[in-house]
């Protein structure tokens, strides 16, 4: 399987560069798993593929504005700090730009209260930071530091909160877990009223989100580490609603990785997990816990495509994202979704 099997065309102007004025009336494509069929509806229709009993499952990471921008003590050079983990109380694994300031030793300052010091150099060229501050660092954070968009969004984002999910509520994400921008308080409301149950897990989203396969063969390709969580309320759903054939429904990739990687007992009921994850889901994937996703439309090449393919086939998937193009759907973070089911 080569990584250029999930290329595909894109226009640069479909590449969406803000979020639409409300949140649920961006397209979504409905996108039958088994035959590629086709049908396009507005986001706010997805009510009409939820069933009673169903389970929707919700990433309630919250993004943290990650992206610093300071200089280097003594010689006043530019850097840019991108937090992508928190490894203790004050040491954060980060991306540097430029890499070459950041060497083992160098110390940073950003604004007139935190201060940062290199304390290494990782193989993949990550830098692990030392901090120091007076105060709270979440507070200091959240007065310094700016949202971390992905780098093909060059417009500014006036609203932070348009960059997080109304459900938002564990701090620790470097991106937003994009399929969940789409829902409004309304609409969720009116999920429930339906009868639908709504489930947390919680998948802080790293840097691999970002990062381009580098490798042919797809089965070549390591992927990113990512802390995630599934309580034990949420396996209770879950579980029940299996227990009655009805379905589990994933919003966005990141709830999907985070159900995957979670433990399973020998009733193939899931059972309360936390830890890492390095799962990577690529078509010939056996699918434990989802029955459908919700999802934007993604980087060509990336892992995330491979996902989405896995839940059909590679080749009906491409043919959905010509399609996608071809009816001027936009494209990743701030973008339109699909919904893969069977219709």
């Amino acid at each position: 399987m080569k990584t250029k099997d999930f290329d595909f065309y894109l226009p640069k102007e479909q590449i969406a560069q803000k979020p639409l004025e409300k949140r649920d009336e961006s397209k979504l494509m409905v996108f039958d798993k088994k035959t590629g069929e086709i049908k396009h509806k507005i986001f706010k229709n997805v009510i009409d593929y939820l069933n009673d009993g169903d389970v929707l499952v919700l990433n309630n990471t919250r993004v943290i504005p990650a992206r610093l921008m300071g200089h280097k003590v003594n010689s006043g050079g530019k850097i840019e700090f991108l937090l992508l983990k928190r490894l203790e109380k004050d040491k954060w694994e980060i991306l540097t730009k430029p890499g070459k300031k950041a060497k083992v030793g160098a110390e940073f300052v950003f604004g007139d209260k935190l201060f940062a010091k290199i304390v290494e150099v990782k193989e993949d060229g990550n830098r692990i930071a030392e901090f120091s501050y007076d105060g709270v660092f979440e507070e200091i954070l959240d007065e310094l530091g700016n949202m971390p968009l992905p780098p093909y969004i060059t417009e500014k984002l006036n609203d932070k909160e348009r960059y997080q999910t109304i459900y938002s509520k564990h701090d620790g994400s470097a991106a937003a877990p994009t399929a969940g921008l789409h829902f409004t308080k309304e609409l969720m409301n009116q999920i429930k009223e339906k009868g639908v149950k709504i489930a947390y897990v919680t998948l802080h989203v790293g840097l691999g989100t970002f990062r381009p396969v580098q490798v042919d063969d797809v089965l070549n390709h390591k992927m990113h580490s990512e802390y995630f969580d599934v309580p034990k309320e949420t396996c209770d759903i879950i579980n029940e609603a299996k227990a009655n054939n009805k379905k589990i429904i994933s919003v966005g990739t990141t709830s999907c990785r985070t159900l995957e990687s979670c433990n399973l007992n020998e009733n193939k009921e899931l059972i309360e997990t936390s830890g890492y994850t390095e799962i990577f889901i690529y078509p010939g994937y056996e699918f434990k816990v989802i029955d459908n996703l919700i999802t934007n439309f993604h980087l060509p090449e990336s892992t995330l495509l491979m996902l989405v393919s896995a839940l059909s086939t590679k080749d009906n998937v491409l043919n959905a994202y010509k399609i996608a193009v071809e009816e001027n759907y936009r494209f990743f973070s701030f973008g339109d979704a699909m919904i893969l089911l069977d219709l």
